[in-house]
């Protein structure tokens, strides 16, 4: 039966990253989105609590812990909660190091988890969705041929830190499975392009990558001959994707009801109103509504079951979730909330891209 009882690992989790959010992410997340940057402090200080590298063995220089979903779907809450760009930024280097952990082999966890666990953030990511209007993830477009090494062909978008990571997971279909090659920065046949302009996460710099006949070595798929599993690859950027959802709702509904009790019209609340009323009550069903659900997914992942269904359901639901929620949000605010200085606006436009996150984090 799943349980509702965080343990006391995840409770001190959600407690480091909660004051996190508070004091350093809530306090510039608006600057961070009209300047498109984020302060490397920020980030080196995210980087110091050690929590995106504790999945990685110590003999590697992480610490060691048990991975488990749950905790990481816990994390990513309420990172999002505090802003989803810095979260996104924060948490790319985990679309490199948990494929590697879980399905790399010994070589390619020697050579790509040590130069992660140093005392400084170190760039890595994972390049999954790609630029078409027929975009299927269990259908991807980008090729990987075997001729001696891999030739990887096809195009990429949405690749958090592209331009700076020191190496890139790219997702590719070989004969008629989806596999993963790790690719190195400065790979002959790998172009970057320029930063995207994106209607939210605009702090979070995402670039389209080109894959022209890219060659790499055979030792570069990740697990090796047996290769990795997709699936579970798949389901737990899923989970991850939906609790950031939930973060991000969840900020709107706690800013929309506390308005709707201190904002006077007419000589009362207007939470008063029914209206009202009824549209941060279907807010508060919604968060906690999508919050089961991943929490959920989470739970069977970590029982290493088959969560394929879970997972889609949880990420599926959330990404309804985070639009309706946050245009409710922007509604109780009545025309303030489609003024620039609201933060309901910037969490609009970031909850309306859920939908097309996909594969861009991972718990």
């Amino acid at each position: 039966m799943i349980s509702f009882s965080p343990s006391e690992e995840q409770k001190m989790v959600v407690s480091t990253v909660k004051q996190f959010a508070t004091d350093v992410m809530r306090k510039k997340f608006r600057d961070c989105d009209e300047s498109g940057e984020i302060p490397a402090e920020i980030i080196d200080t995210a980087w110091e609590l050690g929590l995106v590298i504790s999945c990685i063995p110590e003999q590697w220089g992480g610490s060691g812990w048990d991975h488990s979903a749950l905790t990481g779907v816990l994390m990513a809450e309420e990172l999002a909660w505090g802003d989803l760009s810095m979260a996104m930024h924060i948490l790319a280097p985990s679309l490199a190091i948990l494929p590697i952990v879980e399905m790399g082999t010994e070589e390619q966890k020697n050579k790509y988890l040590p130069p992660l666990c140093g005392g400084k953030f170190a760039s890595a990511t994972a390049s999954f969705v790609e630029p078409r209007f027929d975009f299927d993830c269990n259908e991807l477009g980008t090729t990987a041929r075997k001729n001696g090494g891999y030739t990887l062909s096809g195009q990429k978008c949405y690749v958090p830190l592209a331009a700076d990571a020191g190496f890139n997971l790219v997702y590719a279909r070989e004969g008629s499975s989806n596999q993963v090659f790790i690719v190195e920065k400065g790979a002959k046949g790998l172009e970057i392009g320029a930063k995207e302009k994106n209607m939210g996460i605009k702090a979070l710099a995402t670039y389209e990558l080109s894959l022209k006949d890219c060659k790499v070595p055979l030792e570069s798929r990740l697990g090796g001959d047996k290769g990795c599993d997709f699936k579970r690859l798949s389901n737990l950027s899923r989970v991850a994707l939906a609790a950031m959802a939930v973060g991000v709702g969840r900020s709107t509904l706690e800013f929309s009801r506390d308005y709707a009790r201190d904002r006077y019209a007419f000589g009362e609340p207007i939470g008063s109103r029914q209206a009202v009323a009824f549209m941060v009550a279907d807010m508060a069903i919604e968060v906690d509504a999508a919050r089961l659900l991943a929490w959920e997914a989470a739970w069977k992942l970590d029982r290493q079951e088959d969560a394929t269904r879970e997972s889609c359901l949880a990420k599926t639901y959330a990404d309804n979730m985070a639009m309706l929620v946050t245009d409710y949000g922007v509604q109780v605010m009545g025309g303030h909330g489609y003024v620039r200085d609201n933060p309901v606006e910037l969490w609009f436009r970031n909850g309306r891209g859920f939908p097309t996150f996909t594969g861009m984090a991972i718990v």
